[in-house]
């Protein structure tokens, strides 16, 4: 018998056809994802995931790219109104490699959303898919494939002009901050309007000619006070930069429930001008965000400036428990940008407390053998649990305070260590 009648001879199983494993997949929507002109890349990648997760609008923050670093697609109403300040919110809360799934308020309306944050660009990209149902779903192959699209988009930044590159990026963050800046004023306005006509001591006639007057100042700030505090070139002294704080949180908490405490800058050394316009908008920030909380009776905000840095602190005597922090993690990313940190310590029952710190140059990097140098004591007391494989809300009841402040603790540990995971970050931890 031949060789070839061996062959015919054997039992030759029935043929199966191959079924894509879930790496395969990931693969091939990155293929979808990437082959094509960039401005459809966003197109692409809502027609890669239709399956894996329906959705209504998808939209990007890609960070590097400072030309068009927001773009949406879906929904025309739903992508339309998307902004950089809903994305960049999510940026600076949701942490790399963890997808987060919750419900953000877009155009007046609340959408179940799941953000995939990547850190493989330097400045980090957030993809948001409007899910057409809030359901959990896993969602690590979508972190794979962000993960994928974002060191592709990266590497074709690099491929552009360094010249046009750093002058996009500096006029696409200028637009940023002032967009946001105008924002918070805008709220400052509204809520104080809200203070005047919800306050019982006054008569209608008399509230309505307040609000009139409040309503006119305001357009009168904006046209003016934003203008006047972004000169940068000039200093002033600290003493007199605070006063202005004080004096736009007393009209701000003036017609409402809310007790103002002022905790002065115990010195009046020369503060430069765009240190202290920072500061007051980073304070006014941490106020408007306070101040949607309930069982709320007193604020107290201190100074502290030492000639290089500004430490700004904000208490309340809330139920510390806010649970959405997006306005805060938009806060922290812009103060990231410019050298700035955004700690936040919120204790059930006890209150909320905010520190700010603004530097006038990047922060002197320390040659030092501990990696866990940079780190707060309270955040080596997360990073300690974490290493014990305590998830967040057995790290929030150990330390007693909220599981939002824990998320946002991890986030600076792991942008700390240069990290991208828990697990690393608690490797490092331990090999100490």
């Amino acid at each position: 018998m031949g060789e070839t009648d061996v062959l015919a001879d054997a039992q030759v199983p029935d043929a199966k056809p191959l079924v894509p494993t879930a790496d395969a997949q990931v693969l091939a929507a990155a293929a979808q994802v990437i082959d094509g002109p960039a401005e459809e890349l966003l197109s692409r990648l809502s027609a890669a995931t239709a399956d894996l997760i329906p959705h209504r609008a998808v939209a990007q923050l890609a960070s590097q790219c400072a030309s068009t670093p927001v773009t949406a697609h879906g929904d025309p109403a739903l992508a339309a109104a998307i902004t950089g300040a809903d994305l960049a919110a999510l940026l600076g809360t949701v942490t790399a490699g963890h997808p987060w799934q919750g419900l953000v308020n877009i155009a007046g309306s609340t959408h179940p959303v799941l953000a995939v944050a990547s850190d493989r660009a330097p400045r980090g990209s957030v993809v948001v898919f409007l899910r057409a149902a809030d359901e959990p779903i896993a969602a690590d192959a979508l972190q794979a494939l962000w993960d994928v699209v974002t060191a592709h988009m990266y590497r074709l930044t690099l491929e552009r002009e360094p010249g046009a590159i750093a002058q996009n990026r500096a006029v696409a963050e200028a637009r940023n901050d002032v967009a946001a800046e105008l924002g918070e004023a805008q709220a400052a306005t509204l809520a104080t309007l809200l203070g005047v006509l919800r306050n019982q001591r006054i008569d209608d006639a008399t509230a309505r000619t307040m609000a009139v007057e409040l309503a006119l100042n305001g357009l009168g700030e904006l046209r003016n006070d934003t203008q006047r505090d972004r000169v940068c070139s000039g200093e002033e002294p600290v003493g007199k930069a605070f006063d202005r704080l004080a004096d736009s949180l007393r009209a701000l908490l003036r017609h409402g429930p809310v007790e103002l405490e002022l905790d002065a800058p115990g010195n009046d050394r020369l503060i430069p001008g765009g240190v202290a316009h920072a500061g007051r908008v980073a304070v006014r920030a941490v106020v408007l965000a306070m101040l949607t909380q309930d069982r709320l009776t007193r604020i107290r905000v201190g100074w502290r400036w030492s000639g290089t840095e500004l430490q700004a602190t904000v208490r309340d005597d809330g139920p510390g428990r806010i649970e959405n922090v997006l306005d805060l993690g938009q806060l922290s990313e812009r103060l990231r940008l410019h050298e700035g940190d955004l700690d936040l310590d919120a204790v059930p029952g006890w209150g909320l407390t905010a520190r700010i710190t603004l530097r006038t140059a990047p922060a002197p990097l320390t040659v030092t053998s501990d990696p866990l140098a940079a780190l707060g004591a309270r955040e080596l007391e997360v990073l300690e649990r974490l290493a014990q494989g305590q998830r967040n809300r057995s790290i929030a009841d150990d330390l007693h305070i909220s599981e939002s402040t824990v998320k946002f603790h991890v986030a600076n540990i792991l942008t700390k260590l240069d990290v991208t995971t828990r697990t690393q970050a608690a490797a490092l931890y331990l090999a100490v």
